[in-house]
């Protein structure tokens, strides 16, 4: 069932206020890749959930203004890093912090090409490859809808999250720190 909307309603929430509101809100963190070569571009994200196991869909908010953007649109793929406890220095680079732009952020981390040539970060909890099936443009950001290609799962560890405007290592589920 598709739900038609003829008109849109103005914005009566303040915008600093929801800002704030969903830093409230602890989410897994995610580097977003793209490209290949002198090409590569990613970022982090904390709005990357599986949209579907049948069959296996991705869906990632990608902010329009981003360089990462153009990159995914004309290579048609994106790639999945979830990242575990540990990868907070990767997160921020990916985030913009040092800025570094480009093939620059991956430096110091090691990278797999997965099956449709984006790169996948070596020792994530987990790396899902996709091709880019659908697009939806919404105000500053595109919903992307990814066809999942291939996964690869790593160690089972903890998690980095982001809360309160900062990452946070999230313990392994027994409890001890993972290097």
């Amino acid at each position: 069932m598709s739900l038609a909307v003829d008109r849109v309603p103005p914005p009566i929430a303040d915008a600093g206020l929801l800002k704030q509101a969903m830093r409230r809100l602890v989410g897994g963190v995610v580097v977003v890749t793209a490209g290949s070569g002198e090409d590569r571009v990613g970022l982090t994200a904390t709005s990357a959930v599986s949209l579907s196991v049948d069959p296996p869909t991705m869906l990632v908010c990608v902010n329009r203004a981003s360089a990462t953007w153009p990159v995914i649109v004309q290579r048609r793929h994106f790639c999945v890093s979830i990242l575990a406890d540990g990868h907070r220095s990767i997160a921020e680079r990916f985030a913009g912090i040092g800025s570094l732009r480009g093939p620059a952020r991956y430096l110091g981390s090691e990278w797999t090409t997965m099956a449709s040539g984006a790169s996948g970060l070596t020792g994530a909890q987990a790396i899902i490859d996709c091709d880019l099936e659908e697009v939806i443009e919404r105000h500053s950001h595109a919903i992307l809808l990814g066809a999942v290609r291939e996964v690869r799962l790593g160690a089972e560890s903890g998690a980095l999250v982001y809360g309160r405007g900062r990452f946070h290592d999230l313990p392994s589920p027994d409890g001890r720190a993972e290097p």
